[in-house]
């Protein structure tokens, strides 16, 4: 496994659950301990399990694709970086209200939506010719990571602009695209 590669890969699909996490931080006052841990179950879970039904998913095509898979890579990565770039932009309160309780559907959808893209990025592993499993673990993991992060440092950071980070996540996205790009028609 590209080590660095894949972690930064992890970093950038792991600013979704930072912020969700962030953001409940923000709001839950009893059971911080207990709904941090949720949450990054949650989170963490939804970014090991997609990305792997992302990679078998572009296995079940990739004879059809090949010849452009790098082209594919590319452009799915540079989408993803704009869509989360653009995203940071966006004026005003389009955040939905927040639940302070963390049941087990809400936590459920919690992942579901803070890995959507973990799956598109899963295709691009299979791609990468990175092994599923051991990049799908590091993605959790830092997930995890990152969202128990996000709902603890909510106290320090409350007056952070969150933008940053999304536009920093979408510039990483970018870059792996180039990337996979470049080592295709340069290095291959």
């Amino acid at each position: 496994m590209n080590f660095p590669e894949v972690f930064l890969l992890a970093l950038a699909l792991s600013v979704d659950a930072f912020i969700v996490s962030f953001s409940y931080g923000l709001i839950i006052k009893k059971g911080k301990g207990k709904a941090a841990l949720k949450l990054s179950a949650a989170t963490g879970l939804g970014q090991f399990v997609m990305p792997v039904l992302g990679w078998y998913g572009a296995r079940s095509v990739y004879q059809h694709i090949e010849a452009l898979d790098h082209w594919i890579a590319f452009f799915v990565f540079l989408v993803l970086g704009i869509k989360v770039i653009s995203e940071a932009f966006k004026e005003g309160d389009c955040q939905p209200k927040l639940s302070k309780i963390l049941n087990a559907k809400i936590l459920f959808f919690i992942g579901l939506a803070t890995s959507i893209d973990a799956f598109v990025s899963g295709s691009m592993l299979y791609f990468m010719k990175e092994p599923v499993w051991s990049a799908s673990a590091l993605i959790g993991i830092v997930t995890f990571i990152n969202a128990s992060l996000g709902f603890n440092f909510c106290r320090i950071f409350k007056n952070f602009p969150v933008k940053y980070l999304e536009i920093s996540s979408g510039l990483i996205l970018i870059a792996l695209g180039v990337k996979v790009l470049y080592e295709h028609l340069y290095l291959s």
